[in-house]
């Protein structure tokens, strides 16, 4: 959700700045601009819509062309419209200070009066040009623009990642961040700033990441850390753990579909290194400072929003199966408001593919506040929340580009499921049964291309109801989330309305939906409730209903009952999700290219949800 790029070094800054913000696309935005010192002053550029609307703009500004020196910005939209007026940059009213910014100011409206007072002007709707007035009204005083840009910070309440320039320091950039990432690369004589380091690896794979209520003021000659106190920090330089060419569509028409099929090769990389098949044992060296700790947790609770959530569903099934530990799922957006009870020995288990989704950061502040073990589930490396957490296993999914999350959801599980025959091996679980289970994991990527060969039967088979407005998915046990993954897949991507049920649940109310020729899918592979859902499947055709079934390789009883089968392999239960899934990513795919949407980039979605 919103991206920003800043630059400062010998290349020019434009070029720079607008093939930056084109790697950040697929973190949502509807409009975008651009700020320079240009010839003694700030040069503005922006417009609603795409960035290719700002490029074509920038054509006809030929004054933007030998600026060394810049910030620029896609915006999603929060406070006011999504118009030329409310984009980044925001100048303030002597336009002498440019500001791209992250996040939300919540103080802004008694800030805005109080400098009202004083004689400031506004022209936009937003918080963020407050912050600019804000950072001038200081400016007067102060002197630098790193001490204003101090100042003003320590008035504010609320999130920012923020890259100020000033046309009276002219090779200067002062950047800072509260609650909202930002990642400085390190280069040849010049720095690049950004949000997201997919903006960065292009220049260099050197980064310097940014904690809460830091900031660097960068020049010609340098970087210096200091805290919005101003007491100096000394950091580490760190390196960006994936190439360019993982950021490419390599030949695929939509990232989504490049990512679906990279799930064999992520689950791969996030399984190597971590079992001990001589030892019967999982390897999490994430967990190693607090793994007495950990094996001793009386309750865990599983905390994320929309897929993550999902994942933290299969979380919940599989610690109480596995591991034999009371487990529950909580919305990370419900979490701190109810007041939650968090007892002696309760882990908390937060995930995020970004790692700086702002609720999802705000349930794990509550958490460690009330006492819990802090862990993450994360695949961005070096973000927000894998800082914060007392530990935690990264992914190694690769970047997801895509909006629709895939190949992160599976990579959760897989870590769910590591993190359960970790503790599962630790208390109850035999030698046996562990290699069974480890077995059963290791085999899964090869399953999945099976699974994969079937892209072209699932097509065809979302043809033949992509006009229909209304679809149900129905499943049980560890495969009712994957009922509602499956949903959401399809209303994020497609626009088609999509609920997901628990399939027992369907009869107190959910039945009086179906009709004649409604699709419902539902997930049926062999296990103890696969009589159940047959019966749940006849209560659907008996009103007209389509079925489209997930089923085990080998069953022909479902085409009794089914108008469509796709199938997947075997596998213990508990691993289940990671097959049945598939082709419901399929599904959903299919269903948004042939509809003619935008599959990577859906209407009013943003990968990364840094405001709450």
């Amino acid at each position: 959700m919103c991206g920003i790029v800043g630059y400062i070094g010998r290349k020019r800054a434009k070029t720079v700045l607008i093939e930056g913000l084109k790697r950040l696309e697929y973190r949502g935005y509807d409009s975008a601009g651009l700020a320079a010192v240009v010839d003694g002053h700030l040069a503005v550029c922006k417009s609603p819509g795409r960035i290719s609307n700002l490029e074509a703009l920038l054509a006809e500004r030929p004054e933007f062309a030998e600026s060394h020196i810049g910030i620029a910005h896609t915006r999603w939209a929060t406070h006011g419209a999504p118009n030329e007026v409310n984009a980044h940059p925001h100048l303030s009213d002597d336009k002498q200070i440019a500001l791209v910014h992250n996040g939300i100011i919540e103080n802004y409206s008694p800030l805005k009066q109080l400098l009202e007072s004083k004689g400031h002007v506004f022209v936009s709707e937003t918080d963020t040009e407050v912050l600019a007035n804000l950072i001038a009204e200081f400016y007067r005083t102060s002197g630098t623009l790193e001490l204003a840009v101090q100042q003003a910070l320590r008035e504010v309440t609320g999130t920012y990642g923020i890259a100020v320039l000033s046309v009276r320091e002219p090779d200067r950039l002062v950047v800072a961040r509260k609650g909202s990432p930002l990642i400085i690369g390190v280069g040849q004589e010049e720095y690049v700033v950004a949000s997201d380091a997919s903006a960065i690896v292009e220049h260099t794979a050197n980064v310097v990441y940014l904690n809460d209520n830091e900031m660097a003021v960068i020049n010609g000659c340098g970087m210096r850390t200091i805290t919005i106190d101003n007491v100096p920090v000394s950091k580490q330089v760190e390196q960006i753990e994936y190439s360019l060419e993982e950021i490419a569509l390599g030949g695929y028409e939509h990232f989504m579909l490049k990512e679906i099929f990279e799930q064999p090769e992520a689950i791969r990389n996030c399984l190597r290194g971590r079992l001990d098949l001589r030892e019967g044992r999982v390897q999490l060296g994430g967990l190693e400072a607090i793994s007495r700790e950990l094996v001793k947790a009386r309750r865990v609770i599983f905390t994320g929003c929309g897929t993550a959530w999902h994942a933290g569903l299969i979380g919940e099934y599989l610690f109480e199966d596995l591991a034999r530990i009371p487990a529950e799922t909580e919305y990370a957006s419900e979490f701190r408001y109810r007041n939650p009870i968090v007892e002696f020995g309760t882990a908390v288990v937060a995930i995020s593919q970004s790692g700086e989704t702002a609720d999802t950061l705000a349930a794990l502040r509550e958490a460690r506040d009330k006492g819990a073990l802090a862990l993450g589930i994360v695949n961005v490396v070096g973000s927000t929340l894998a800082r914060q957490t007392d530990a935690g296993v990264y992914l190694h999914a690769g970047p997801e580009i895509g909006v629709a999350s895939t190949k992160a959801f599976t990579c959760q599980v897989v870590v769910e499921a590591l993190l359960a025959l970790y503790l599962g091996r630790r208390r109850y679980m035999s030698q046996e049964y562990m290699a069974e289970m480890m077995q059963g994991l290791l085999a899964i990527p090869d399953q999945i291309t099976s699974v994969l060969e079937q892209s072209d039967q699932i097509r065809e088979v979302a043809g033949k109801f992509i006009d229909c407005e209304n679809w149900l998915f129905l499943g049980r046990g560890y495969n009712y989330p994957v009922a509602l993954e499956g949903a959401l897949k399809l209303k994020e991507i497609s626009y088609i309305h999509a609920e997901g049920l628990a399939a027992a649940e369907m009869k107190h109310g959910p039945i009086a939906l179906i009709h004649e020729g409604m699709p419902v899918v539902v997930v049926t592979p062999a296990c103890m409730t696969y009589d159940k859902i047959l019966s749940n499947i006849e209560e659907v055709r008996a009103r007209g209903g389509k079925i489209i079934a997930v089923a085990t390789e080998g069953d022909r009883e479902i085409h009794k009952y089914a108008e469509h089968v796709f199938y997947v392999p075997d596998c213990p239960k508990s691993l289940q999700p990671l097959l049945t899934v598939i082709p419901l990513q399929l599904l959903a795919y299919h269903a948004a290219v042939l509809r003619g949407c935008n599959v990577d980039k859906p209407r009013n979605l943003a990968k990364s949800v840094t405001v709450e």
